[in-house]
C-alpha cells in the first residue's frame, strides 16, 4: 500500500491471492472513497474470488478530478502488481457515479466529483497498456445482481439502490437498458407527491427524505429512516405518514416499471431495503393494488452487498479477456 494516500485493508480481505494467470484488479469509484479488488476467476455471489480487497480516499481535485481519479487509478495498480507478482493481472475494471458513456469509455458528467465529458478508458488504457472496461457504478451492480446475485435466471429486472438517494438499473429481455448513460435515473423520476402535485422519487422514497420529511413535520432531527420506522411502529401517526409517502412513492415508479417493461423481478439494496418485511410487504401490496391484468413482481433482496459495484466492475472486465460465449456477459 503506498504510504502517500493513506488506504485501508478492508475485514475479511487476504494480503495475497491464489496464484493465477487470469486475474483482473477492480475499482469501484464513489463520491468519498474507492475500493480496489484482485478478483481471480468467475466472480461468485459469496465473493470468495476477491483478494486485497482496499478502500483508498477518492483523490477529488474539481473539475481537474478525473486526471487525479486516473493518477490514483494507474498508482494502485502498479502496486497490486508489484505486491502480487505470482499474478498476472490481465484487465482492469473501473466503475464511476453520474452520466457514463460506456460504450466510447467516457465519464460525461458528474455533479460529486466534478468531471465532464472525461476520457477514463483511453486515459487508462494508455497509462497502464492493459485493456480497461468501464462502467456506471449502480449499472455494474445491477449487472452482478443479475449475472451472480438475486435476479440470476430472471429476465426482466428491477435494481432499485435505496439509500441517501435512489439509483436503478434496468434489463429487459435479458440485456441491460442503457439510453447512452441516461437509463436507470428512477430516483429522479416523477411521481405523485402528497400535497397532490408531482415530486421527484428520491425527493419522498429515499432514506434521507424520510429522515428529512419527519424532520420538518415533527420539528425534531432523527439520526435515519430507521428511527422514523420504529416510531412508525409505536404509533407516531407523522412518522406513519412519512413512512406511508415513501412506500406509495416506490409503488408508484415499480408499478410504471412493470406496466411499460413487463418488469417481473424486483431488487432491493441500498440502506433502506434492510428494513426487510416492514418495507417489502407494504411495498408489493401497494404495487398489487396499482396494478390490473399485469403480472405481479417478485421482490427480493440484493445478495451482493456492499461490493455489487466492485465485482460488476470485475465482471465486465473479464469479457475483454475471455470469450463472451454468455449472452448475459456479451451485454456487458
Amino acid at each position: 500500500m503506498n504510504s502517500s494516500t493513506p488506504g485501508q485493508v478492508l475485514p475479511g480481505a487476504t494480503s495475497t491471492a491464489p496464484e493465477t494467470a487470469g486475474a483482473v484488479l477492480a475499482f469501484d469509484v464513489g463520491g468519498t472513497d474507492m475500493k480496489v479488488g484482485i478478483i481471480c476467476g468467475e466472480p461468485t455471489a459469496d465473493g470468495a474470488q476477491l483478494s486485497d480487497l482496499q478502500r483508498h480516499p477518492t483523490p477529488l481535485d474539481g473539475e481537474r478530478s478525473g486526471d487525479t481519479v486516473c493518477a490514483r487509478i494507474v498508482e494502485l495498480t502498479r502496486d497490486y502488481q508489484a505486491r502480487h507478482p505470482e499474478l498476472a493481472i490481465s484487465a482492469v475494471g473501473v466503475t464511476v457515479p453520474g452520466i457514463v458513456d460506456e460504450v466510447n469509455g467516457v465519464g460525461v458528467f458528474s455533479a460529486n466529483l466534478g468531471w465532464r465529458d472525461y476520457p477514463f478508458t483511453a486515459t487508462l488504457t494508455e497509462a497502464l497498456g492493459l485493456p480497461v472496461a468501464f462502467g456506471h457504478d449502480v449499472s455494474m451492480a445491477g449487472e452482478a445482481e443479475f449475472r451472480i446475485g438475486a435476479a440470476v435466471g430472471k429476465r426482466d429486472v428491477l435494481i432499485l439502490v435505496i439509500g441517501t438517494g435512489i439509483a436503478g438499473a434496468v434489463l429487459c429481455d435479458g440485456s441491460r437498458v442503457a439510453g447512452d448513460g441516461y437509463a436507470g435515473e428512477i430516483g429522479h423520476a416523477m411521481v405523485p407527491a402528497p400535497d397532490g402535485g408531482l415530486a421527484i422519487l428520491e425527493s419522498i422514497g429515499s432514506a434521507g427524505a424520510i429522515a428529512r420529511r419527519y424532520a420538518e413535520a415533527a420539528g425534531q432531527p432523527v439520526d435515519g429512516a430507521r428511527t422514523v420506522l420504529a416510531r412508525a411502529g409505536a404509533g407516531d401517526a407523522a412518522a406513519r405518514q412519512v413512512w406511508d409517502d415513501a412506500v406509495n412513492a416506490l409503488a408508484f415508479s415499480v408499478a410504471q416499471c412493470v406496466s411499460i417493461l413487463g418488469t417481473e423481478t424486483v431488487v432491493l439494496g441500498g440502506g433502506l431495503s434492510m428494513a426487510g418485511p416492514a418495507l417489502f410487504e407494504p411495498l408489493a401490496a401497494r404495487v398489487d393494488a396499482l396494478l390490473s391484468f399485469h403480472r405481479r413482481p417478485q421482490f427480493v433482496h440484493a445478495v451482493l452487498g456492499e461490493n455489487a459495484g466492485l465485482i460488476g466492475s470485475a465482471l465486465k472486465a473479464r469479457t475483454l479477456i475471455e470469450p463472451a460465449t454468455d449472452p448475459a456477459k456479451a451485454s456487458l
